[in-house]
């Protein structure tokens, strides 16, 4: 090159030039290339920022940063997310600022994916050879070479390297989220609630942040379900049908008409058929479009999604199938027993509600556990199985037991958990009958040991059956039973809350007279 030559492209010669960088902020949906430029001179700084004031890369502009030492440089970049490049100089508070610097953008900020280019005007302080072995750095320019030219090539090719490390990254931990998810997805419950965990998961897969997702669903008269919504689109929550004036909706017609994704950017919709055939539609609007990785890591997840979707429904089916079973169980006890009318429907329905009172009021929280509050009113409607093999003519006797037959009453507590309990075994992990048990052979059991079967006392009596004991009570004294007219509700209040800490457990106690003040119609309900 000649000197003439180099003078022309030198990029030191432009600092004369009379037109500034803009300096004006980036509108908030405008994506940048954010570079930090790192010099303990000033000049160096405005000669650079002159030379890359209008260089773009893949339709994104540059947003250029000002460090004037290292200190100030690894504040910047711990504070600042997606700094893509640093221009770096090596002799700056101390003749090594940038090596140290270099060091601690990998060792202590763990940024491994960051472009780091150093630039030094005395390439013997660091020499270049050892510079590169010994410091993760990514090129190595002495600022003598540097024309607009060379810096322009430094900084592109600096940008793609960044983009390709990023979208890996990206990609990695997309896939993690997939993997994860695929396992959440499996653990919820309601349709609504598992949309939202997918919403949830390809969020974070794409950064998609307040844009929002939209998840869909299709039956079989072609009309379109709104499932679950995020960000921009929540308000679709309280819409049932996807509105047809939409502007996402013709992308979404598509999806569900061609029976596979759409990536027209800015709309995309993931489509899934599940084996259940069952159609769900996911649209995102990322301000970006999808790189093709993205769009593959996405459709390994619809994937997973339809799977989950047919595991959800067979988990539904499942506990409707356990539902019925328990209530038929119910229904075969009551059936002999006329008189207690809607009494195990009831110790139901108020059973799970002192659950979720007792949630309330941080009582019992070691164990008050998920399961049992999400279980314990079917659970509960079990509580007199037992009385199956309790004989007519001591179950319907209207006058009082006799010894005996107070003890062959009596016996339906065990005979209940025995029944149940065999039950239980037969299925892995907690069930219904799991907690349908406890209930059956132990809510007659008193808080002081003075109850029956065994004489349980305080804790060593489950919690689910603590429960159930004051519901049950509670029930039969406010209705009509073959033995006995109904009590007055103050009365049974009083019977209720002269018995808690021997009968009852305070805490139960505590908390349905809590419920009672909050609902004063509990218990005032005729048959």
């Amino acid at each position: 090159m000649t000197e003439s030559n180099a003078a022309d492209e030198n990029w030191l010669i432009d600092e004369d030039e009379d037109e500034a960088p803009s300096t004006s902020p980036a509108a908030p949906d405008q994506r940048l290339w954010r570079v930090l430029i790192v010099d303990d001179d000033v000049d160096v700084h405005a000669v650079t920022r002159l030379a890359l004031r209008n260089v773009s890369f893949k339709g994104r502009e540059l947003e250029l940063f000002s460090a004037y030492s290292g200190r100030e440089a690894f504040d910047i970049l711990r504070d600042t997310p997606d700094i893509a490049l640093v221009l770096l100089d090596v002799v700056m508070e101390t003749d090594d600022a940038g090596l140290i610097l270099a060091r601690r953008i990998r060792e202590e900020l763990h940024n491994s994916i960051v472009r780091v280019v150093l630039r030094t005007g005395q390439p013997g302080q660091a020499p270049e050879q050892r510079v590169i072995i010994e410091y993760d750095i990514n090129d190595y320019k002495a600022k003598t070479e540097l024309t607009t030219q060379k810096l322009f090539t430094t900084v592109i090719s600096a940008l793609r390297a960044y983009e390709s490390l990023n979208m890996l990254e990206r990609s990695r931990i997309g896939l993690g989220k997939i993997l994860a998810g695929a396992t959440n997805l499996y653990q919820i419950h309601s349709l609504r609630e598992f949309a939202s965990g997918v919403l949830n998961q390809v969020s974070a897969i794409l950064d998609v942040g307040s844009d929002g997702v939209l998840c869909l669903m299709q039956g079989d008269t072609g009309v379109t379900t709104v499932v679950a919504a995020t960000g921009g689109y929540a308000a679709l929550n309280d819409t049932e049908l996807m509105p047809t004036g939409h502007p996402l909706w013709p992308t979404i017609a598509k999806a569900f008409a061609e029976k596979k994704s759409q990536f027209d950017h800015p709309a995309n919709v993931l489509f899934i058929h599940t084996q259940e055939n069952r159609e769900v539609a996911i649209s995102v609007t990322p301000p970006w479009p999808l790189a093709q990785i993205q769009r593959d890591l996405l459709e390994v997840f619809c994937q997973r999604i339809a799977a989950a979707f047919d595991n959800l429904y067979m988990f539904g089916q499942l506990r409707k199938a356990q539902e019925a079973t328990v209530v038929a169980l119910a229904d075969l006890a009551e059936f002999r027993d006329s008189g207690t009318g809607g009494h195990v429907r009831r110790v139901q329905q108020l059973s799970s509600a002192l659950a979720l009172r007792l949630k309330e009021r941080g009582a019992c929280p070691d164990e008050l556990t998920p399961q049992l509050i999400d279980m314990i009113g079917l659970a509960s409607i079990l509580h007199d199985v037992g009385k199956v093999a309790t004989p007519d003519h001591i179950l319907l006797k209207p006058g009082l037991h006799t010894p005996e037959e107070r003890v062959q009453m009596q016996s339906h507590a065990q005979v209940g958990r025995t029944i149940l309990e065999r039950a239980a075994n037969m299925v892995d992990g907690v069930s219904y009958l799991t907690y349908g048990a406890e209930i059956a052979g132990a809510h007659h059991e008193h808080y002081d040991g003075h109850g029956y079967p065994n004489a349980l006392a305080g804790r060593a009596i489950p919690l689910s059956a603590r429960i159930v004991a004051v519901v049950d009570v509670f029930d039969s004294l406010l209705h009509q039973r073959p033995y006995k007219e109904p009590w007055p509700h103050t009365e049974v209040m009083n019977y209720i809350t002269e018995r808690a800490g021997k009968q009852f457990d305070p805490d139960v106690v505590a908390a349905l007279i809590d419920l009672i003040h909050s609902d004063p119609s509990i218990g005032h309900t005729p048959d």
